[in-house]
């Protein structure tokens, strides 16, 4: 485990220009910075004083009354970070909360970086990784389902399954390396069909997990939708109707989409992540291939593809993954059919969707379908659902170890190999919650887009 931190870090936590701001510290010397600015009402020193308790009186720079404050005092390891903290509640001034920072700084405490707090609960083992990187999820949190997510990780639901896996795993590693401390007595401890299937049962819940992430993913950043189709056939102008916004320009001239134009919506709690891109056409303007190149890498990433075109105008021909959801969207209907002929309709090849990004004719029909198509389960209360792309990544290759262990005892394979296996699936397992986390530059990595303050 890294050492923690001896610096006492300070930072506004609230954005300024509300009624109220909060200055967190923490540190060792936390309260007796605090001590040195703050003249309590009562006249009892913050260092006298039981924790979790609130304080009235003023922050003074000399003679000079800087505000009238309340001052909440935690020691440690009883606090957020586990270490002595201190937060001032202020009023909202930008004035005011920088002036108080400049006397706590002037007083020996630091600035604090991105997520500092929480990376310090982290190292004083208030919290596993995993549960701190449910803090930025919650701050993010977008809609119920992600922030239903985000509490249960935060409240240790994920690590809960991650500890019953690792007891799980060390009773078979404990049970092959028994084998292998006996080997020239030719004693077997374990009965392998026994393994077998306890290997099939963690081999199932680390599968269960993983593939819960496409449903997770989709809830915190959006089902990914591509616009994709030739020039000027209205992708710019639907996708502008979708968002409600004049977020792509739209113009006659071909070609004016060079590059990926996306943003996120909600309709009907689901999140969205449109994606505008450039038409798909033959051209030598080097700018414009690359724009269509990312135009076909959106394609291939998206969930979901709307493949638009006009009437006269043939769809792109693009091969896309049998799994892929395409809906083929004929544009630009009004000018060919009154509104109470705009259809919607599956075909051999997918489904058709005649609209007019112009006026709005049958996109409701669109919506619907990308609805449909979208698919994104109710979480139940208690369901863990990975929404974390470092938390997939470890549990793939969790599951790849643990899938050789099960090839390994299917085909009789010596117990030193297996029992590798299963260590490098532990690893994995470990690498979410923080276990195997030894680099200050990894943790720099996982908290560097946290707030400042928290």
């Amino acid at each position: 485990m890294i050492p923690g931190p001896t610096t006492t870090i300070a930072a506004i936590a609230t954005a300024t220009g509300g009624a109220i701001g909060i200055i967190r510290m923490s540190g060792n010397e936390a309260i007796r910075i605090a001590d040195s600015i703050f003249y309590p009402q009562g006249g009892k020193p913050l260092s006298q004083v039981r924790s979790h308790t609130i304080h009235y009186g003023s922050i003074k720079d000399g003679e000079h009354e800087v505000d009238d404050v309340l001052v909440a005092v935690f020691h440690a390891p009883h606090s957020y970070t586990g270490e002595e903290s201190v937060e001032i509640s202020c009023h909202g001034s930008r004035y005011i909360l920088q002036r108080i920072m400049e006397l706590l700084i002037s007083q020996g405490a630091t600035q604090a970086g991105p997520g500092e707090f929480t990376q310090r609960a982290f190292l004083n083992g208030k919290m596993d990784l995993s549960q701190a990187e449910a803090v930025a999820d919650l701050i993010a949190s977008t809609n119920s389902a992600t922030q239903r997510i985000a509490i249960r990780q935060l409240r240790g639901g994920f690590s809960t399954e991650l500890s019953q896996l690792r007891t799980q795993l060390l009773r078979l590693t404990s049970l092959l390396e028994l084998e292998l401390d006996f080997s020239e007595q030719d004693v077997t401890f374990a009965d392998r069909q026994e393994l077998f299937a306890l290997s099939e049962t963690i081999q199932n819940h680390i599968l269960k997990l993983a593939e819960s992430f496409q449903t997770g993913n989709a809830l915190k950043n959006g089902v990914p939708v591509a616009i994709i189709g030739a020039p000027n056939v209205g992708k710019s102008t639907l996708l502008n109707l979708l968002l409600h916004d004049d977020k792509a320009i739209v113009s006659e001239i071909k070609g004016t989409t060079r590059d990926i134009i996306e943003d996120v919506i909600q309709i009907q709690g689901v999140t969205f992540r449109f994606i505008d891109t450039a038409g798909i056409h033959k051209t030598n303007d080097k700018i414009e291939s690359i724009g269509i190149e990312r135009s076909l890498k959106a394609a291939r990433k998206a969930q979901i593809v709307l493949l638009l075109t006009e009437p006269g105008v043939p769809f792109p021909e693009l091969n896309f993954d049998e799994n892929k959801t395409v809906l083929h969207v004929i544009n630009k209907c009004d000018t060919q059919m009154p509104s109470s002929s705009f259809l919607y309709h599956k075909h051999t090849h997918g489904q058709y969707i005649h609209i007019s990004a112009l006026n709005g004719d049958g996109v409701p029909l669109l919506i619907n379908a990308l609805l449909e198509e979208a698919s994104v389960p109710e979480i139940a209360q208690n369901e863990t659902v990975i929404t974390n792309l470092r938390h997939y990544e470890a549990l793939s290759h969790a599951l790849d170890a643990i899938n050789r262990v099960i090839d390994g005892l299917r085909t009789d394979i010596p117990s030193d190999l297996i029992a590798q296996d299963l260590r490098e699936c532990l690893h994995h397992l470990a690498e979410i919650t923080g276990g195997e986390i030894t680099s200050d530059e990894v943790l720099g990595t996982i908290f560097k887009d946290f707030c400042i303050g928290k």
